[in-house]
C-alpha cells in the first residue's frame, strides 16, 4: 500500500488520541513519501504514551507538513522520494507496525548503497523543520543535578576530571543533610514552576525520602519488573536458533502488563520505564546503566526543567550467564560505581546541553557524603576553585540565574 491510498480505517488499531491525530492529519500524509512516512507514524501511534514535549514536537511538525505548498513539498521531500524502496517494503505493514518498518527499511539502505543519500535527506529535512518550528522559551532556566559515589567511604579518584573545565570546583562542601537539600530544592522548583513531568528524580538505588511533586524513577522500585524481564529473557535465550536480532524484537514487543508495570496509575510513566528496561543495554543488571539510561530517556523525551540523577552502587561485573540468572549472591563494587557515576554525571550534562536553553541552564554533580562538587552555569567562572566553605545549598543559590 502507499500512503495516498491512507483511509481513516486503517489506523483502527491505534491507541484513541494517536488515531485521532493521524486522521486529522490524514490528507498531508497521503502526500508523503513511503521512505520516511512510517518514521512519523512510528511517533504517532506512540502519542497517548508519550510526555507533553514529544507531543508538542509531533505537533508542531504535523501542522508544518499541512502549510506546506505543493512547491514546498516538493522541495522538502526531494531527496527522499529518489529513494528506491523493495517490493517486500512496499507489501510491509507499515500503518501498523512502523517501527519494524523503519528496521528493515534501514538494512535495505545499506544492501542497497542508500544509506548516505537518505541520511543526507533526512538532515535536511530535520534542519527545516527546526527552522519552521523553534523551540519555546523556557519558563525558568534547566537545572541537572548529579550525585555519585553512594557507599564510597573514600577514593584516591580525582572527581569530576571533565566537569571541572567548565565550572567551579569546591572543595569544601558541608556534606551533612546534603541529597536533602538538592531534592528540597527540586520540590521547591517543581512547585514554582508546575508542569507534567517537568522536575525528576532519578534513583539507582533505594530512593531516598522526596517530595512527590517529582516525578520519581528507581532501580529498586522496578526489582519485580527487573526480574520478571529476566525471566523472559533467559527462556528466549534457551530456545534453538535464538540469536540478538530476535531477543530485540521479543523485547521491543514486550508491554507494560508483561512486566507488572500495568499496576502503575500512570501509563505514560509506565510505558517510559518499560522502554528504559527493554531497550537500554544493561539497565536490568547494572544500577548505573540504569540511572544513565532513564536520565538520557528522561533528557531526550521529556526535557525536564529538573533533573536529580543519583547513582547507587552497582553489583560486580561477572560473566552474563551468571548476571541473568543472578545465581550467585550480589557482590557490590563502590570503587567501580564510582568510576560510572563520574562519567555518568559528565554525559548528563553533555545531553543537557543539547536542550533548547542550554546557554542558561545549570548543573550541579556533588561527591555523596563527602566535601567535593563541581558547578556549572552562566555565573559560574570555568575552570576555578573555590577553598571556601559552603553547603549544596549555596551553591545551587549561586549557580542557578
Amino acid at each position: 500500500m502507499l500512503p495516498s491510498e491512507l483511509k481513516p480505517e486503517h489506523f483502527s488499531g491505534y491507541p484513541p488520541q494517536a488515531r485521532k491525530i493521524v486522521i486529522e492529519n490524514l490528507a498531508a500524509l497521503r502526500l508523503m513519501p513511503l521512505c520516511v512516512l512510517p518514521t512519523l507514524l512510528r511517533e504517532a501511534i506512540e502519542y497517548d504514551y508519550k510526555f507533553p514535549a514529544e507531543r508538542r514536537a509531533l505537533e508542531k511538525e504535523l501542522a508544518n507538513l499541512r502549510s506546506l505548498t505543493a512547491e514546498q513539498r516538493k522541495d522538502w521531500f526531494d531527496g527522499f522520494g529518489r529513494i528506491q524502496l523493495s517490493t517486500a517494503l512496499e507489501k510491509f505493514d507499515w500503518v501498523n507496525s512502523p517501527g519494524q518498518f523503519v528496521e528493515q527499511l534501514s538494512a535495505h539502505l545499506w544492501t542497497t548503497h542508500q544509506q548516505d543519500a537518505y541520511r543526507k535527506a533526512a538532515t535536511e529535512y530535520g534542519n527545516r523543520l527546526q527552522a519552521a518550528a523553534p523551540g519555546e522559551a523556557l519558563p525558568v532556566s534547566r537545572v541537572g543535578i548529579s550525585v555519585i559515589g553512594q557507599g564510597v567511604a573514600a577514593s584516591n579518584m580525582p572527581m569530576f576530571r571533565k566537569l571541572r573545565a567548565h565550572g567551579v570546583s569546591y572543595t569544601h562542601i558541608n556534606p551533612e543533610n546534603g541529597l536533602q537539600q538538592l531534592l528540597d530544592f527540586s520540590a521547591a522548583r517543581a512547585k514554582a514552576q508546575p508542569a507534567p513531568y517537568a522536575h525528576w528524580y532519578i534513583d539507582g538505588g533505594q530512593e531516598s525520602a522526596y517530595d512527590s511533586v517529582l516525578t520519581c524513577v528507581s532501580y529498586h522500585a522496578l526489582q519485580a519488573a527487573r526480574t520478571a524481564l529476566s525471566g523472559k529473557m533467559q527462556k528466549e535465550i534457551e530456545q534453538p536458533g535464538m540469536g540478538p536480532e530476535h531477543l530485540r524484537s521479543v523485547m521491543a514487543q514486550l508491554r507494560p502488563a508483561d512486566l507488572g508495570l500495568d499496576k502503575l496509575s500512570d501509563a505514560v510513566l509506565a510505558r517510559f520505564q518499560l522502554k528504559v528496561l527493554t531497550e537500554g543495554s544493561g539497565t536490568q543488571i547494572f544500577s548505573t546503566t540504569f540511572a544513565q539510561w532513564a536520565a538520557r530517556e528522561a533528557l531526550r523525551r521529556a526535557q525536564p526543567l529538573t533533573l536529580v540523577v543519583r547513582f547507587a552502587s552497582r553489583q560486580r561485573q561477572r560473566p552474563m550467564n551468571e548476571l541473568l540468572y543472578g545465581n550467585k549472591e550480589i557482590e557490590l563494587d563502590p570503587e567501580g560505581s564510582l568510576l560510572d557515576g563520574d562519567m555518568g554525571a559528565y554525559y548528563n550534562w553533555l545531553n543537557q546541553q543539547r536542550l533548547p536553553g542550554a546557554n542558561e541552564s545549570a548543573f550541579v554533580a556533588w561527591f555523596e557524603g563527602h566535601n567535593e562538587a563541581v558547578a556549572i552555569g552562566p555565573g559560574a567562572p570555568r575552570g576555578t576553585v573555590s577553598n571556601s566553605p559552603a553547603d549544596l545549598k549555596q551553591i545551587l543559590n549561586w549557580t542557578v540565574s
